[in-house]
């Protein structure tokens, strides 16, 4: 059985260290210290991926391609302190169709999404361009996540298939206390390794690996397309790095300028607009679970989920659905219109007293595994945006759920907004990246932004303020989903993508695609 993958302990130093307050530099001095080069000076040595499977997602989807090459990059913990500890990196190569003249580098988002699995689907979605022709497609596991090791751990298996992984956050049901946090804070740094490398796995510190990784991969500049998260990624490595920027593409855009707060209730507004256009579609047919009259639609989706605070649905695994579930759930499968109908059967699967549908649609975006593994991606999600984000009072994360359920009412399970807590106030280190990043970058070539109009979790808006802020072009797509430019399935999207990674010719204003 795959197991997550643990603590290499000689990559640790005994003495532990806390990081300072840091923030992305605003120019190309970090990384071309004498003391790093050894790690830029280092050479990746690709082979086979047998060994770097710790999901079985990701072990099948190795041993469903024949092209994908693995190997680890080593960066140092702590960039201010680079003698005093290593981690090492998964990375995984989808090798160009013919010769390569460089390479692509790929992230998938999250934060705590994998980079290997983007390469391999990077590669299949190109897989019709002249970008896969002519360029590797590079994946690599962040610092924490997934096969990099120490990988972040906070939660076992077999207690998150019991409760749920449910962290203090303005956004669920529940109350909690100074002491969970400190439970959840002291869990992470147990399970992971060390107080130190949690507190330095923040974007600027994967920026800077990033930028190893290209150099290790003997690419003068870096090019790169980056989804949902890696647009953060994309935006703050453009401003620590400029000069080494060949072409970004930042797809399924954040607002670089929104303080968290402001972030997540923007983003969750976005799921807010779908759930409606959801309930519409259901609303239209005769047996839809939310009835035909849309003005009762919202009251009757609560009458439904909210008495799964009290008494969870069953399952056919035995593992319960509750509140939160159910909601982590739907939010899933609101991402992109194909999977609305999912969504609309667990709910009426609810009115029964059964979940599996909404389960299954929660271990989906998860990734947790037929095997009862899951993937560390809610973990890592949730300590990388301990160190990229403003930490809050009980007070302010009180105010924020209070904004949250009125912006996005279809999340308020009805009860009080006391008790929510900010779930960092405990993590070891403290905010690394600052609010508002990536502005007034100079020496930075052209850069593509695409956002797409109906975009759940990443609204439109925050795309055509990323795209101003980097003096870039912008790719408008007309639909409703979240991201697009790896997944192959437009010609538009594909056209104007190659165009630019291949010739560097970025869309002119107002260039707009549309989903099929």
């Amino acid at each position: 059985m795959l197991r997550k993958h643990k603590l290499a302990a000689a990559l640790i130093p005994a003495v532990l260290m806390m990081s300072s307050c840091t923030t992305a530099p605003a120019s190309d001095t970090s990384g071309t210290a004498t003391e790093l080069s050894r790690f830029y000076d280092q050479e990746l040595r690709f082979g086979s991926c047998e060994d770097y499977a710790v999901t079985e997602l990701q072990e099948k989807t190795f041993a469903a391609v024949t092209r994908a090459e693995c190997a680890r990059l080593t960066v140092p913990i702590d960039y201010d302190h680079p003698d005093d500890g290593t981690t090492e990196l998964a990375v995984t190569r989808m090798a160009a169709g013919g010769a390569a003249k460089g390479s692509v580098v790929v992230n998938s988002g999250g934060p705590g999404g994998s980079g290997q699995l983007q390469a391999v689907i990077a590669a299949g979605g190109l897989k019709n361009t002249p970008i896969t022709e002519q360029y590797d497609i590079v994946g690599v596991d962040p610092r924490g996540v997934s096969a990099s090791s120490p990988a972040i751990d906070c939660i076992s298996d077999e207690q998150t298939d019991k409760t749920g992984f449910v962290f203090p956050a303005g956004v669920v049901q529940g109350s909690w206390t100074a002491a969970d946090t400190r439970r959840f804070a002291d869990e992470c740094v147990k399970r992971t390794g060390t107080e130190q490398f949690l507190a330095e796995v923040g974007t600027p510190n994967v920026a800077r690996d990033m930028d190893i990784l290209r150099a290790v991969l003997g690419d003068e500049k870096l090019t790169y397309i980056g989804q949902s998260y890696g647009t953060r990624l994309g935006a703050v490595y453009a401003e620590m790095f400029p000069s080494k920027v060949r072409a970004l593409v930042l797809d399924g855009a954040q607002d670089p300028t929104l303080q968290s707060a402001d972030r997540k209730v923007t983003q969750y507004a976005g799921f807010q607009r779908s759930f409606d256009l959801m309930a519409d579609a259901c609303t239209r047919q005769p047996d839809c679970v939310l009835g035909q009259d849309r003005g009762r639609a919202l009251r009757r989706f609560h009458d439904i989920v909210r008495p799964l605070i009290d008494t969870p649905a069953t399952t056919s695994s035995g593992r319960p659905v509750d509140y939160n579930t159910a909601i982590g759930a739907v939010i899933g499968g609101l991402y992109q219109s194909t999977t609305w109908p999912a969504v609309q059967a667990g709910i009426a699967e609810l009115t029964q007293g059964k979940g599996d549908t909404l389960l299954a649609l929660s271990d989906g975006f998860a990734e947790r595994g037929t095997d009862g593994v899951w993937s560390n991606y809610l973990e890592a999600n949730v300590v990388i945006n301990c160190m990229d984000e403003q930490r809050r009072t009980p007070e302010q994360e009180e105010r924020l759920r209070a904004r949250i359920w009125k912006e996005a009412p279809f999340l308020d399970p009805g009860g009080s907004v006391k008790g929510a807590r900010d779930g960092c106030e405990s993590m070891p280190g403290s905010t690394q990246l600052s609010y508002p990043y990536a502005q007034n970058i100079t020496g930075l070539p052209a850069t593509l932004t695409i956002s797409i109009t109906g975009d759940p979790t990443t609204p439109y808006e925050g795309g055509v303020t990323l795209a101003n802020t980097l003096n870039g072009a912008l790719l408008t797509v007309k639909g409703e989903q979240h991201t697009v430019a790896m997944r192959g399935a437009n010609a538009c999207v594909n056209d104007v993508v190659s165009d630019y990674i291949v010739d560097l010719k970025t869309p002119g204003e107002g260039a707009t695609c549309t989903l099929g």
